[in-house]
């Protein structure tokens, strides 16, 4: 499969350029980038083609891994898929359903196989706990708190490469960091069937509550703007089989990344599509969005 890189940031540099350049089984075929020097200066450290053009880049490849904000990376996908191409994705799909619509009818409409980067589904600890907990059942409530210190207490400055992200100041918490909590809970608990929102809390930081298909409960507490001491992710289950936490994440990023590269070429080998393809990262906005419209009617 040859696959070529749609991003220059921190992202594409630190996850997916080193997962494609390192994965036996692909072609790293080249980087597009909306900053052409960027791309050039990505596409050289790993000896591959930079392209000026996205659509020559689309052409060339059997693929595409996107690391791009979300509404540009909505667009690319849904050009890409109707171009017949296969989609790796990142979270969140998009910033609106209607965004996140059109990658997933792209991608269905084209028999494209497509993945969305969600980590703690392609990181081995994570995974494994969340299928084991899906197939245990009996689940009465859960809880997951996903607080980051990107700006800690509001703070307009970060250590972190994704503090200056634009995206990432205009949306906060629920956007960044919400997909990921949803990404563990949905499979284990079934899809949100009721959403409800409080009142912000501190910074950017935002809570929710949902009534799960499987009948079970759930709160999130999600957060960029949590003091440094009290960063961290958390999942905790209570039910019949008693509680189970999710464990600590101690595989680094670039294994996983390249484990959803496999993902996508066993999706598209078998044409069967995977779990957290673009239609799951569709409804994952769709409840954040749902989520957002809450908060600011509040």
């Amino acid at each position: 499969m040859r696959i070529g890189l749609l991003g220059t940031g921190p992202w594409a540099q630190m996850a997916h350029a080193p997962a494609l350049a390192g994965h036996e089984a692909v072609d790293f075929a080249g980087v597009w980038g909306r900053r052409q020097d960027a791309a050039k200066e990505l596409a050289d450290r790993y000896g591959v083609h930079p392209y000026d053009d996205v659509d020559a880049l689309i052409a060339d490849v059997d693929a595409v891994a996107v690391a791009l904000p979300p509404d540009v990376q909505a667009e690319l996908a849904a050009r890409a898929a109707r171009a017949g191409r296969h989609l790796l994705l990142d979270k969140p799909l998009a910033v609106t359903p209607e965004r996140a619509r059109a990658v997933a009818d792209a991608a269905r409409a084209a028999s494209v196989a497509s993945v969305v980067f969600f980590t703690s589904r392609f990181q081995t600890e994570t995974e494994a706990w969340i299928a084991e907990q899906a197939a245990t059942g009996g689940w009465f409530t859960g809880r997951a708190q996903w607080l980051a210190a990107l700006f800690p207490g509001g703070a307009r400055t970060s250590d972190s490469p994704f503090a200056a992200s634009p995206w990432r100041r205009e949306k906060g918490a629920l956007w960044d960091v919400g997909p990921h909590a949803l990404s563990v809970l949905l499979p284990v608990l079934g899809d949100a069937r009721r959403v409800s929102a409080a009142a912000p809390g501190p910074g950017d930081t935002v809570h929710l509550v949902l009534e799960h298909t499987g009948g079970a409960s759930s709160t999130l507490a999600l957060s960029l703007t949590a003091p440094s001491e009290a960063a961290g992710a958390t999942v905790e289950l209570r039910g019949t089989a008693g509680v189970a936490v999710l464990p600590d994440r101690s595989e680094g990023v670039v294994p996983a990344v390249a484990r959803a590269v496999d993902a996508l070429r066993e999706a598209a080998g078998t044409g069967r599509p995977h779990a957290c393809d673009a239609a799951f990262g569709l409804r994952v906005t769709e409840i954040l969005a749902e989520a957002e419209a809450l908060l600011t009617a509040s």
